[in-house]
Formats: structure tokens, sequence, C-alpha cells
């Protein structure tokens, strides 16, 4: 009986060593590649696939972690909107979208996911703005509206609701001066937020700055 024990105790030990090992190897791949894109120079379309390629394997060897899929989804659409090309812009969103379904199916109902599956909505938009505006516009609000119900003090719902002002005509619906509001609450909501963890999301408070200096 104290020989099953002994060797049941060992087995619980090394067990959680694994667990603690990969545990501490995800925390630190997942912190180099945020590192990276917090860093202003790899904004580049051919740097930000490298970091989302990073993020996929991570995510392939994490397959219950949610972050990784997201990630590799933000640098896909925003890859999307820097697209000057509008032939290519759906193929890119099509894989930002398969990432955040992942992420989506490991996380249900999270705010920040629905904040870049709105970005995905917009991205679409762009590639022809008259015929799709109306309803990747809207499909974008929903998810914005679903959001800020989860969580009314993410900064970044009223961030991407005060840009989608400020992009829109006022004939639609736009408003430079409602936009102002947005990105000022945002930034009240930037200074009073603190992430989940360190790599939680947390992008999003500079860019408020440079739309409010415009």
């Amino acid at each position: 009986m104290m020989k099953n024990f002994v060797l049941s105790f060992c087995l619980l030990v090394t067990t959680f060593s694994m667990t603690f090992a990969q545990s501490a190897q995800y925390q630190s791949a997942m912190s180099k590649q945020i590192a990276q894109l917090d860093d202003p120079a790899n904004r580049g379309p051919e740097k930000m696939q490298e970091i989302a390629n990073t993020f996929e394997r991570i995510a392939a060897a994490e397959k219950t972690q949610w972050l990784p899929y997201y990630y590799a989804a933000y640098c896909y659409v925003m890859n999307a909107l820097m697209e000057k090309d509008k032939s290519k812009v759906d193929a890119i969103d099509d894989k930002a979208q398969a990432a955040i379904l992942q992420a989506d199916a490991l996380s249900p109902k999270n705010d920040e996911i629905y904040c870049i599956r709105s970005l995905i909505a917009t991205a679409r938009i762009g590639v022809d703005p008259q015929t799709r505006g109306m309803q990747f516009g809207s499909e974008s609000a929903t998810w914005l509206a679903q959001a800020a119900q989860i969580n009314k003090d993410n900064p970044r719902v009223d961030m991407l609701q005060g840009q989608s002002l400020y992009y829109t005509p006022e004939q639609f619906g736009g408003s430079k001066e409602k936009a102002k509001e947005k990105f000022t609450v945002a930034l009240k909501k930037f200074a009073a937020f603190k992430p989940a963890s360190e790599i939680a999301p947390h992008w999003g408070e500079e860019y408020t700055k440079q739309l409010l200096a415009k």
C-alpha cells in the first residue's frame, strides 16, 4: 500500500513539474511575440505575417489556449487593413476569421475576441465601401455592441466605435465630433485599464491618441 502511495505521489509530482514547465515555456513564447507586436518597427506586412505564423505554431502546441489564436487573428486583420491591393484583402481576412473562430470556441462570449471580429468585418468594408458598407458596417457594430455588454470598461470597444464614426461619411451616420467623444472616453478607460495578465490584450492606446490628434 505504501509502495502504491509513493508511486502515485511521484507521478503527481512529475505531472505537476511537466505542466509547470510547459506553462512557463508558453508564457515565455507568448511574451516574446507580444513584445514584437508592441514594437512599432514591426508593423509592416512581412513582419506581421512572421509573427502570425509564430502565434499559430504556439496555438498548435497549446491547443487549449485562446490567446495564440487571438493574436494570430489580430496580425492577419492588421495586414488586411493595411493591404493596398483590395483583391487580396478577403483572403487575408479569411485567415483572421479562421483563427478568431478557434479562439471563440475556446473562450466564448469574450469581449476581446468580439473586438477582433468587429475589425474583421471592418476590413471587408474597405474592399468596396459602396456595396459592402451596410452589411459589414452593421456586422462590425453588432460585435462591438456585444463586447460592450460583456465588458463596458474595455477601452478597445470605445476606440473601435470611434474609429467607425471617424471614417464613416456623415450622410451614413459618421461624425468627427462623436468620434472625438468616443476617443476621449477610450483614453480615460485606457488610463484605468489593467490587463488580466502580462500576455492579455492591451493594444490600442497609442492609436487612439493618434486618431484624437487628427
